[in-house]
């Protein structure tokens, strides 16, 4: 990519969303060879994408984390030393992780050396890093994630709160903005403590910081994501900003477009992930259409669908006044969509606008272990 950059005299690469966005030394070959990277710097990467780095961060900002491990840990003996001492379930995560990669569960003492072992292993092969940490597993919590822009200038504002908590084995399924169960107050708060979390790293581009919410409201620094988000589009929605636009007006040296009064939310947001369940040629497809309808997609008729990379084929994204005619736009653009040639999940997801859980907006991480084996009935 550098050497045909460097050939077309190409001056800027913007790295998508993928890996290659988080990948530091990617961004230093950049750096290197006078190619601007649409993004953050190297270093901020480096800091922000060693998960156990950032939380120590966090922490000496003030920003609230999940209690866990002090530093990384290095042996599943260890791992279970330490789950002994904050107490069961444990959550062991990559350092480096990404994506829902290298991240296990573990709810006894029996469980934990195999699951460390597992996540070791599968970010070794995902990130070529094996190093791992340890948090205490907040139990079926809701997963909000704040959208932040911050220029060199040291503007930082955020553009309101996204729902990601319908997930399979931490790979997020539907995205929402703003969230059905956060009030303003509530989520002005996560805004600026994300900011804060921003600040402390030095950050600038488009950014994500994550959280989870317990039971009780509370709510604790999970990770930031330093590249766009697939789900960004949801906030581009409801907020009228164009995301990419300012990371490349931030990347190019501009200051930030908007000020936070002008970062305000209106109308609701919906966005479904369509995943390929097999490999195969598009035979046929149709892309809904219409007023409050968007779908981003890389498919054609002919192209084949490769069993090696990543399941996502197309995002459908509606947006209305409210939740529910979000929802009810949702329904219908499902219903329009047509991918001839694969199996996907086109027909769960349209289940799942249906589900009480969901209508009611009662919904949390457990969702899908709690009711896919009811839907799955439904579409038989």
């Amino acid at each position: 990519i550098i050497e045909t950059a460097l050939l077309t005299e190409c001056d800027a690469i913007h790295p998508g969303y993928g890996f290659l966005s988080e990948n530091a030394e990617f961004a230093r070959k950049c750096e290197e060879n006078n190619i601007c990277f649409i993004g953050p710097s190297a270093d901020i990467i480096s800091k922000m994408g060693d998960k156990q780095s950032a939380r120590q961060l966090m922490i000496e900002s003030g920003v609230p984390v999940v209690p866990g491990s002090q530093g990384l840990v290095e042996t599943a003996e260890e791992a279970a030393e330490i789950a002994d001492k904050i107490g069961y379930p444990v959550l062991i995560k990559a350092s480096a992780g990404g994506g829902g990669k290298g991240m296990r569960k573990a709810f006894n003492k029996d469980e934990i050396i195999s699951a460390f072992e597992t996540a070791k292993s599968e970010a070794k092969a995902a990130f070529g890093n094996d190093d791992m940490y340890i948090e205490k597993l907040i139990i079926n919590p809701r997963h909000i994630e704040i959208q932040i822009l911050a220029d060199k200038s040291g503007n930082t504002i955020y553009l309101g709160e996204r729902d990601c908590s319908i997930q399979i084995n931490n790979q997020k399924l539907l995205e929402e903005a703003p969230s059905s169960v956060l009030g303003r107050v509530q989520a002005d708060e996560m805004g600026r403590t994300a900011v804060k979390a921003a600040k402390a790293a030095g950050y600038y581009s488009a950014g994500t910081v994550e959280f989870v919410i317990d039971s009780e409201g509370n709510y604790y620094f999970i990770e930031m994501n330093t590249r766009i988000q697939v789900e960004h589009p949801v906030t581009e929605q409801v907020t009228g900003i164009d995301l990419i636009r300012e990371q490349i007006r931030i990347a190019a040296g501009m200051k930030i477009s908007y000020s936070q009064e002008e970062a305000a939310v209106s109308g609701h947001a919906i966005e479904c992930r369509i995943n390929a369940a097999t490999p195969g040629v598009i035979r046929f497809l149709h892309f809904p259409d219409g007023f409050g309808v968007r779908v981003e997609s890389h498919l054609f008729e002919g192209y084949e669908v490769s069993p090696y990379y990543d399941s996502m084929i197309a995002k459908v994204i509606v947006t209305g006044r409210n939740r529910l005619e979000a929802i009810r736009r949702m329904r219908r653009a499902l219903e329009e969509l047509i991918i001839d040639g694969v199996k996907t999940n086109q027909e769960f997801m349209h289940l799942l606008t249906y589900h009480p859980d969901f209508i009611r907006g009662t919904y949390n991480t457990g969702f899908w272990e709690k009711n896919h084996s009811e839907i799955e009935k439904w579409l038989q």
